[in-house]
């Protein structure tokens, strides 16, 4: 790939710009400052900084983000900051797009891409990806309850039966467990249907991933294994 194209395809601006930071070396590779713009490159396992600034060459970006409260998935947010507030130009640039949804008062693991499959791997109903939440509620959790969300819930407006697997109480006011939908508030509502009201809410788990040492309001590129284990699917 030319030395332009790839600068352009990891963020860095129109072709052009690309040009331009070429042009006034900028960019250097394995220590060695590239002023041609049309530089073959080999991609593989390629590093080069900009600036001084080191950068891997990805071909899709696979991101966790340990979300705080108080933050939108939306690149429009309206009464709260947006999600996208927590990342650069750079990446920006290359169309990152939330993998599904967190409320603004929801925390814990979201992912994002650019990657339009992976996206849809992980969001199309049929997939059945399993994610694990814990919540705190306004109610202590009484046996019966536990035992409608295993036998599962209707929910206003929504087709089928959504029920809860591997569900752990944690605490009189403090609930584990997982679902493999992923409708609108979906477990809100679930608690709302067995007479009980979400507090707090935590996204812990996506798959076989999980975010338990990244800090709330970091993020980091997933490994190749990340990605998989992120799709890891489990059937009810």
């Amino acid at each position: 790939m030319l030395l332009e194209k790839m600068l352009q395809s990891q963020g860095f601006g129109s072709r052009k710009h690309c040009q331009q930071l070429i042009k006034n070396g900028a960019i250097a590779i394995q220590g060695e400052v590239i002023s041609n713009p049309k530089h073959k490159l080999d991609l593989k396992d390629l590093t080069f900084t900009v600036y001084g600034e080191s950068f891997d060459y990805r071909e899709k970006v696979y991101i966790a983000l340990n979300k705080p409260q108080g933050y939108e998935c939306s690149h429009q947010a309206t009464h709260h900051f947006s999600v996208f507030d927590l990342f650069d130009d750079v990446l920006m640039n290359r169309g990152l797009q939330c993998v599904g949804r967190l409320d603004q008062d929801t925390s814990g693991l979201l992912l994002l891409t650019d990657d339009g499959q992976f996206l849809q791997a992980l969001t199309h109903p049929k997939k059945h990806v399993a994610k694990v939440y814990r919540m705190q509620t306004a109610d202590p959790v009484r046996a019966g309850q536990i035992q409608q969300l295993e036998q599962g819930v209707e929910l206003r407006n929504e087709a089928g039966i959504f029920a809860a697997t591997d569900i752990i109480l944690l605490a009189e006011n403090e609930l584990q467990f997982t679902i493999h939908q992923g409708v609108y508030h979906q477990v809100k509502r679930m608690l709302a249907a067995v007479g009980n009201k979400v507090e707090r809410l935590h996204r812990q788990q996506i798959g076989a991933l999980t975010c338990t040492d990244l800090e709330e309001g970091h993020w980091t590129y997933l490994s190749p294994e990340q990605v998989e284990l992120a799709k890891t699917r489990m059937t009810v």
